[in-house]
This record gives structure tokens, C-alpha cells and sequence, in this order.
């Protein structure tokens, strides 16, 4: 019989998170944890919410409204995922914080949802730091006119930029060239680091990280 889940990996995590803040002059309390659920089974969520978590992401808006809905009180939601236009509605409903901004097409989606429903989520730009075809987000020379565009045309209020690195590569120039777009635009949160690599990350600068296997485990196969 194997043992009921329990919240070590969260704890962990934590620690570490305070560790790295503190190395590099930094309150502890500036980096919140954004624990990913996705595809995460209740039972495995449940020993990390009675343990203190409070901020939680999620890659899809259909399986998070499965997921969380009724459960929500208390708690901060994250779309960390790309985003259809045809889910905007129900992303601006049900979620606390949209980090996956990335095209003009959702921006003015973001924008019609919210003025319909009077609700207005934070919003992080997400930026393609290493321009992988293959990966959603503004490339870097696009991103101040994007976030200018965002802010005037569409009367967004971006909170903040989100990255995820190439997994190639050496995350810390990301983070950097991340930090450097935030200070020109006047945007104090980033949105960056995950397990391998939110130590890193906090060194150069992030408010937020996105943390899914370091706490909970490493996910079952999804079946075929």
C-alpha cells in the first residue's frame, strides 16, 4: 500500500525559495510560489492547500474550471498556459492572474471580456526570450511596442512579463534580458523560473515562480 501524499515536497520548496531570497539580499516574502497543479490528481493537491498554499497555476482554462471550481474562496488562480481567444470569456471569469499575453488578437479579446464583465484579471506579457518557433510569447523586439499597444490601444494594465527559457540553454541571460525589458517599461513583476531553475531565478530578479513537480511529484503518465 503505498503512503498517502503529503506536503514535504512543498515544504522543500519553500525553504529553498527563502534560501535563495536571502542570498541575494532579498525578503523572502517578495517571491511568491505559484504552485502548478496541472494535471495534478486532487489527492495530491489537497496536503499542499492544508499546508498554506494559497497561489496555484494551471496550463488549461476547461481543466482548471473542472479542477477548481467550488474551491476556489481563499485563493489565487494562474493561467500560465497559452490562451485561445474563443476561451477569453471563460479565462476572465474564472481566473486571478492571465500571465500568457501574447498577441494583439488576445489583447483586444482580454480587453472586450473585461469591459462585459466588469472584471479586470492581472496580466503578465509573456516574451519568447530565446524566439523558439515553437514556443508561445513576444520575441524580445517586439515586446515595448506590444506592451505599449497593450497599455494604449487595448487599455490594459500589465502587471508584469513572464519567460520560459529554452531548455538548452543557460537560463540566467533569459532572466536578465527578462529584468532589463520589465525596468524599461516600468513593469516591477516577473513571472519566471520552475523547478530547475527558480533559484536562479530569484537571483536575478523574480517576484513569482512557477513550481510544479518540486512540489508535488512528478506527474503520472497521461493515458492514451
Amino acid at each position: 500500500m503505498s503512503a498517502a501524499p503529503d506536503a514535504e515536497g512543498y515544504r522543500d520548496v519553500v525553504a529553498r525559495i527563502a534560501r535563495a531570497a536571502q542570498a541575494a539580499g532579498r525578503d523572502p516574502a517578495s517571491v511568491t510560489l505559484v504552485a502548478v497543479s496541472k494535471q495534478q490528481p486532487w489527492e495530491a493537491i489537497e496536503p499542499v492547500l492544508a499546508a498554506g498554499q494559497a497561489v496555484f497555476g494551471e496550463n488549461r482554462v476547461q481543466e482548471a474550471m473542472a479542477r477548481w471550481e467550488g474551491r476556489t474562496e481563499g485563493l489565487e488562480l494562474r493561467l500560465i498556459g497559452p490562451l485561445q481567444t474563443n476561451k477569453a470569456r471563460e479565462a476572465v471569469t474564472f481566473f486571478d492572474v492571465i500571465e500568457s499575453l501574447d498577441r494583439e488578437k488576445l489583447a483586444r479579446s482580454l480587453a472586450e471580456e473585461g469591459q462585459k464583465q466588469g472584471r479586470a484579471p492581472r496580466l503578465y506579457v509573456q516574451v519568447n526570450t530565446g524566439e523558439e518557433p515553437q514556443k508561445a510569447g513576444i520575441i524580445p523586439a517586439e515586446a515595448d511596442a506590444f506592451i505599449a499597444a497593450c497599455r494604449g490601444a487595448y487599455g490594459l494594465q500589465v502587471e508584469g512579463l513572464m519567460c520560459i527559457p529554452p531548455a538548452e540553454e543557460p537560463p540566467g541571460p533569459h532572466f536578465a534580458l527578462l529584468r532589463k525589458i520589465a525596468e524599461r517599461n516600468g513593469l516591477a513583476r516577473l513571472s519566471m523560473g520552475m523547478s530547475a531553475d527558480f533559484e536562479t531565478a530569484i537571483r536575478f530578479g523574480a517576484t513569482s515562480v512557477r513550481v510544479g513537480s518540486a512540489v508535488f511529484g512528478a506527474r503520472s503518465p497521461i493515458p492514451k
